[in-house]
């Protein structure tokens, strides 16, 4: 067993100790998990890197892990089933997710144990463990957050090795300096403050043309206080200061790599030990758990997708870890979570060579003629691992999303296997919607406390409902082999499937949709000699054809036509979508706010959308009263759960959250986000 110990700091009840359901009270044990793996066996072979981590005097390589445990206090009333909860940035998402909760935020000086939030208490009513496990060694270094305390790789004489380093780096305001890293995460320091290779690099579009900034111009360097600038190895400074919203790149020498691929050791040996070890190996819930799924959202969505294409789930006794995996809104990409200086924080597709393969099933790359699959080593070994993939519009109009389900180019469509589903979550943004109604949210996971603003109101619909119905149907596929609904999502063969370029047509007649004129699309990125991306040597890369990228086609009103759509987007009071741009407020205008869609209401009464030229018809004309409209919905809910993409339970929900759209809209709210 690769876990070594359980050392537990923390010991609570959930809830004051309330019952959940027939399941009873849940308990909390928090600590660290111990590990010791063999850098030799077959199961490790391709983590990277981890034939230079020290060893100790087993010949094995030791790391550690924050770990979260939720579970019932009298374990025979569990239903069997854990769920690893792989943490986004060091923040919990399975709770908040699929309970409707609010997950702590962390900062200076925050309570590192707050309480936990179980919202509605859906998971624990239905008996799951779940275990939220620290993956991530570079997260801010922030009292709450659950971090891997990985070992570093070494040169052969015990030094720090070197290597490059791909950075992007925006702001929502003018910056003196920038921290080489994503959101506050722990940056890569610069081997020579005065490399004459190391470049800065400026766009206005991901995919734009790049300038380089004179060499003399910038330095690794911050602005202390009095405004000197001091040199520090993780920071860059440009004269002058940098402009808000553009983007910028640096590409330079880092020392000091930490094996990051052992993050699949550790989530995969956590689930294994919950699954499989006895209370000798302070397993808290020895023989409870016979089934283990995954849940993993936005970065971790894509963590999830790297460990099935390196298909590290079987442990060092060659037992499957995970039965279900399901990685959400991570769109086509994966990352760079097994590479030797990979930033676990990056997660735009214009920076990184871990795009294709997208698909799950073998495609062929025109360009590069590379054939691969992302399943291609789990299906070599016939594994039954069940996947499911959901992304929201956000994820299609960043422009990667289409090719999980195309082929690379985006002219055809392509059958996934029989192991996978693939799920559009019609007009809905990154994030679970933004509630209140706002133009304005802070930027996720980022402890500088910036916040971004768009050109229209931030998406608003929740799909925490249609994840519920996800996970019951992975459930029943696992352990009845009861099929899923069918998949859902843009198509080419029926026309759902379209150039982002094409709905120019719909929103330019709709007052105030500020259709983006520019998509970028990620390209192929040639970084250097290694075929798998481990190791980078040609950074900035050489960039190549872009990728095919399609978006659902929408109706007259501009909503989505394809995937599934949840009531208030099937009977809507408003346009959805996975699209707005950036406010000038904070630069960047002419760009997509990356992971935001808006909200663009109808007109409440024939009358103002005449003034406005509105074509889309106003709410007085397709409603005739609030009780009208709630049957209607409630009738579009019922629809779903008979298809087995909500659950009966959530019906009444729905007809809940559509009562509170229609009290805001009908009610007087502004059909424009507020100025000033």
């Amino acid at each position: 067993m690769a876990v070594t110990h359980f050392d537990i700091a923390l010991e609570r009840a959930l809830a004051g100790g309330g019952a959940f359901g027939d399941v009873g009270p849940y308990e909390e044990l928090k600590g660290r998990l111990r590990f010791a793996i063999d850098p030799e066996h077959p199961a490790n072979a391709r983590i990277t890197d981890i034939g230079l981590a020290p060893r100790n005097r087993h010949g094995r390589v030791e790391f550690t892990a924050d770990v979260s445990i939720l579970l019932p206090v009298e374990r025979a009333r569990g239903n069997g089933r854990v769920i690893l909860d792989v943490v986004n940035r060091g923040n919990t998402v399975t709770v908040p997710n699929f309970n409707h909760a609010t997950r702590p935020v962390f900062g200076p000086g925050a309570d590192p144990h707050p309480p936990v939030d179980v919202g509605d208490g859906f998971l624990m009513r239905r008996g799951y463990t779940i275990v939220s496990c620290g993956w991530q060694c570079d997260v801010p270094e922030l009292p709450g957050l659950l971090r891997l305390y990985a070992p570093e790789a070494r040169e052969g004489d015990g030094r720090p090795r070197r290597g490059r380093v791909y950075v992007n780096l925006q702001a929502p305001e003018p910056v003196e300096h920038f921290l080489l890293s994503d959101r506050g995460h722990l940056a890569y320091p610069a081997a020579d403050l005065d490399e004459r290779d190391a470049v800065l690099l400026v766009r206005d579009q991901l995919d734009g043309d790049a300038r380089a900034i004179p060499r003399a111009r910038w330095r690794f360097a911050r602005v202390m206080g009095g405004g000197r600038v001091v040199p520090d190895r993780r920071h860059v400074w440009l004269e002058g200061g940098f402009e808000k919203g553009r983007l910028y790149q640096a590409a330079y020498t880092a020392a000091g790599a930490p094996v990051l691929g052992v993050s699949f050791a550790a989530l995969r040996d956590c689930v294994a030990w919950l699954k499989y070890g006895t209370e000798t190996e302070a397993n808290p819930g020895a023989g409870m758990v016979r089934r283990a799924y995954a849940y993993g959202r936005s970065q971790t969505g894509r963590l999830l997708r790297t460990l099935v294409y390196w298909d590290l789930n079987l442990d060092e006794e060659g037992r499957e870890a995970l039965d279900g995996i399901i990685a959400n809104v991570a769109g086509g990409m994966r990352g760079e979570f097994n590479q030797r200086f990979g930033q676990n924080s990056k997660d735009r597709p214009q920076m990184m060579a871990h795009v294709f393969p997208s698909a799950d099933v073998a495609m062929t790359d025109r360009v590069t003629g590379t054939t691969d699959a992302l399943h291609r080593r789990v299906d070599a070994r016939a594994s039954r691992l069940k996947v499911f993939y959901t992304n929201t519009s956000a994820e299609y109009h960043r422009g990667d999303a289409s090719l999980v389900h195309t082929d690379p180019d985006g002219l055809r469509d392509v059958a996934h296997g029989p192991h996978t589903r693939v799920y559009h979550f019609s007009g809905t943004e990154h994030g679970l919607g933004v509630w209140p109604a706002s133009d304005t949210a802070a930027v996720a996971a980022d402890p500088s406390g910036w916040t971004e603003r768009s050109q229209n109101l931030r998406g608003v619909v929740n799909y925490g409902r249609l994840l519920r119905a996800c996970l019951v149907s992975l459930d029943r596929w696992v352990t009845e082999g009861v099929e899923p609904p069918p998949s859902l999502h843009p198509r080419l063969d029926d026309g759902t499937a379209v150039v982002p370029e094409s709905l120019e047509k719909t929103f330019g007649r709709i007052p105030g949709a500020r259709y983006p004129l520019h998509h970028a699309r990620p390209r192929r990125l040639d970084f250097g000699a290694d075929p798998e991306c481990r190791v980078l040597t040609l950074v900035p890369p050489r960039e190549g054809p872009a990728f095919g990228s399609l978006v659902s086609a929408v109706d007259a009103d501009g909503n989505e036509v394809a995937g599934i759509a949840l009531p208030e987007v099937r009977v809507p009071l408003a346009t959805h979508t996975g699209w707005t741009l950036r406010h000038p407020d904070i630069g960047g205008a002419e760009q997509l706010l990356v992971f935001a869609g808006g909200t663009i209401p109808f007109a409440r009464t024939r009358q103002a959308r005449e003034a406005s030229s509105d074509p889309r018809a106003s709410i007085e004309e397709r409603y005739p009263s609030r009780e009208a409209y709630l049957e209607r919905v409630r009738r579009a809910a019922l629809a779903l759960a008979a298809g087995g993409y909500l659950l009966g339970e959530d019906v009444e929900l729905s007809v809940t959250i559509a009562a509170r759209m229609w009290d805001w809209l009908a009610g007087g709210a502004p059909t424009e986000p507020p100025q000033g």
